[in-house]
Parts: structure tokens; sequence; C-alpha cells
């Protein structure tokens, strides 16, 4: 586990200049989530007589999109958050797990191909959070945005401040790095290692030591290292000035 000081940061490619300050991060074990998209596709009549051609294929792939959006079979290098990412469900991949608890078990991270996972709960929850969405007006900022008060929120609300500030990083990314360094908890602490022997612990969803945090600290979130949100940024904003983003750390940083 790398540990001590960190070189002075150098200027981000958005310009926001970071104080001259000895900076570090805590880091751990690393797991990994690929991703994976889905397409659909049709054709359109030439002439009358092969309309009802059109209408028995375009039935067939309505039906076979239903049943695929209240199904999914598990394939080999899967994961519940690829799944959801793949087919677009809201709340992610604990929406996912919620409603196959039972089939995936105790550990969301384990699931095996073959198995065979409802994502129709899901959907019914997409579908009314999208009737909900069309009676608010159109064209909501990042700003006005609202996000759970959960990981996955903290991590959608980052990445909407980091798209305004040019900050690079992915879900994924963030995800994977979060929970190999304190698990979602951000009120995580490490109190052991030679940060804290120098009076200066490493603290949050990503482990951010104070310098650390007073000079990637990104205005207009929380002056606060235990502020999940303020956290992932500057832990995000140092990522990209020492590695080029924070989905280029896989191990101690």
């Amino acid at each position: 586990m790398s540990r001590g000081r960190h070189r002075r940061p150098r200027h981000l490619l958005n310009s926001r200049k970071v104080s001259r300050l000895t900076v570090a991060l805590a880091a751990g074990g690393a797991v990994a989530a690929p991703i994976a998209a889905a397409g659909t596709a049709q054709a359109a009549p030439a002439s009358a007589p092969a309309a009802a051609n059109v209408k028995t294929v375009k039935t067939g792939a309505k039906a076979e999109q239903t049943a695929a959006a209240e199904s999914y079979t598990v394939a080999s290098g899967d994961t519940l958050f690829k799944i959801a990412n793949a087919h677009d469900v809201k709340g992610g991949w604990q929406a996912v797990y919620e409603a196959n608890k039972e089939t995936v078990g105790g550990n969301p991270d384990l699931i095996h191909p073959g198995q065979e996972l409802t994502l129709e709960a899901a959907a019914a929850q997409k579908g009314g959070e999208a009737q909900q969405s069309s009676t608010e007006t159109s064209g909501e900022s990042a700003d006005q945005a609202t996000y759970p008060d959960n990981l996955d929120g903290w991590i959608r609300e980052a990445l909407a401040i980091m798209e305004q500030e040019g900050i690079p990083g992915s879900y994924d990314g963030i995800h994977r790095n979060i929970i190999r360094e304190s698990g979602g908890d951000p009120s995580a602490i490490n109190n052991w290692d030679i940060n804290a022997q120098n009076g200066t612990p490493s603290i949050g969803l990503l482990q951010v030591i104070k310098p650390t945090f007073d000079a990637y600290h990104v205005e207009g979130t929380a002056y606060d290292q235990y502020d999940p949100v303020a956290n992932i940024v500057a832990a995000c904003n140092y990522a990209a000035d020492r590695y080029g983003s924070i989905d280029n750390v896989n191990g101690p940083y």
C-alpha cells in the first residue's frame, strides 16, 4: 500500500490551479466490471402486400424485446453493474440485486453463468419514475438535478460536477476504487498507516488525506473530507493530475 509524500500537483487541463501541498491517498485491492450494450433493428415496407409481413416481424421483435426486458441469463464475464448498464436499469446494479437476492445470494459481486435474473421489478420502477419525470420541465441542469443519498447517487452527482469541471472519470472507475478503499462507507478512516502516524489520516469514500483534499478540492462542493461527493471529486481531480484519470487507478495510488 502506497503511503507518504506525493509530488506537487501540476496544472490540470481545465486550467484550475492547485496549491503546492504534499498530497497522498491511501489504497488497497481492486475489482473490475466490464460494460456491454444492446441494439435493435427494424425495416420499412416497400409496398402494401409486404405490410402484413412487416407487421409480423415487428410483433415478433416486440415480443422478444419485452421478454428480454423481463429476464436476463447471466453470461461469462457479466457483473450486475454491466447488466444494469446494458439494459438501462434505473437504480443501477443495486436495483437488479434487490430484485434477485434469492438467486444471487449474499454477495452481489458473485454471479454465475446460466443464472436467470429478473429485470421486471427494475423495469417497473423505471417506468414509474419516467412517468413522474414527464410532469417536470425539460432541460433540467446538473445543478438542479436530485440524486439519492446512497453510493449510486453520490457517484452520479460527482460525475455531473466532474463533467462541468472537465475532470475525467467513469462510474465504473470510481465505483471499483471506492469499494477497494472504503467499502462504500463515507465515514471510513484509516488510523494506522504512515499517513495517520504523521497526523493526516486517510478519510472518506476514496480515503483522501487533508493535504490532498485541500489541494484538489473543487469549488462548489462541500469543504469536508467526509462529504461523499466532495471526497469523490477531489480524489478524481488528484487522480486526473497524477494518472490521467481515476479509471487508470487499479491499486495503490
